[in-house]
């Protein structure tokens, strides 16, 4: 009796064990569930160690030298959402090297005109009149007052009617272009019969230029326009007689019919 007693005594208790294997068992089933949760397309997964396993064994081409596969968990959604954005951006990317090249088409082509109107210039000695300029804007033509107006007077004088004529035979192109005449003023007060102002007087004289341009038969008078800046925009201070004579001036803009921004710095006429 005494040896039983002091067997039963030295007995573990491993009732412990139960609640521990209970334990082991909920932690098994949560991984479970958590990778059931997880959605792994188990056919897309062997494709993707497939191609692994193919690039490692290969001698010659390692994975890095191929194109990264497309994210596995992208919705059909978001594939077709991304692959819109791709053609757009291919697009864009189009119409911007399509606009490159008709703005360089077209800087020549008014490069080419203002070879034209300087050549003409130069023939009739007039570059102490007239001048051009080509800049972002377009093709500026600049035109003295003194010698296309009478002082404090609207109406184009001889010289002035030559060279509108001349100046409109050089304005007719294919495509058209859409032009601008403007009038300008020194700043000495213009109040005769006619004029109460300058603002009037450079108005009527952009006007008349305009009117005597588009006599050219060949023209679309809806591609021109005409304005009257006074003497609010000068070329140069009106602190001498000379600077004076430079702003009193007609301006013939030829506007691009493409842009030209950034593809040229402003240059003075030759």
């Amino acid at each position: 009796m005494k040896k039983n007693k002091k067997k039963e005594e030295h007995h573990v208790d491993e009732s412990w064990l139960l609640p521990y294997s209970d334990l082991l068992t909920l932690l098994v089933a949560l991984f479970i569930v958590l990778f059931a949760m997880s959605e792994i397309d188990t056919k897309k997964y062997e494709e993707l160690a497939a191609v692994f396993k193919n690039e490692f064994s290969s001698g010659d081409e390692g994975i890095m030298e191929n194109e990264a596969p497309t994210p596995q968990n992208q919705t059909p959604e978001e594939q077709e959402n991304e692959k819109l954005e791709e053609e757009i951006e291919k697009e864009t990317e189009q119409e911007k090297e399509q606009q490159e090249e008709e703005g360089k088409t077209e800087l020549l082509n008014l490069q080419e005109l203002q070879k034209k109107i300087n050549q003409y210039i130069l023939t009739n000695n007039l570059s102490e009149s007239l001048e051009t300029q080509l800049s972002d804007e377009g093709l500026m033509i600049s035109i003295k007052n003194d010698i296309s107006f009478d002082s404090g007077s609207a109406e184009v004088n001889r010289a002035g009617k030559e060279i509108a004529d001349e100046i409109s035979e050089l304005l007719y192109t294919d495509p058209p272009h859409q032009i601008v005449i403007s009038g300008h003023t020194d700043d000495v007060p213009m109040n005769n019969e006619q004029f109460g102002s300058n603002w009037e007087l450079s108005v009527m004289r952009a006007v008349n230029f305009m009117s005597l341009v588009l006599e050219n038969e060949k023209l679309d008078p809806t591609k021109f326009s005409a304005k009257g800046f006074g003497e609010f925009k000068p070329v140069a201070p009106n602190n001498t007689a000379e600077n004076r004579a430079k702003n009193r001036r007609v301006e013939v803009l030829i506007l691009p019919n493409y842009s030209i921004s950034g593809q040229i710095d402003e240059t003075k006429s030759e």
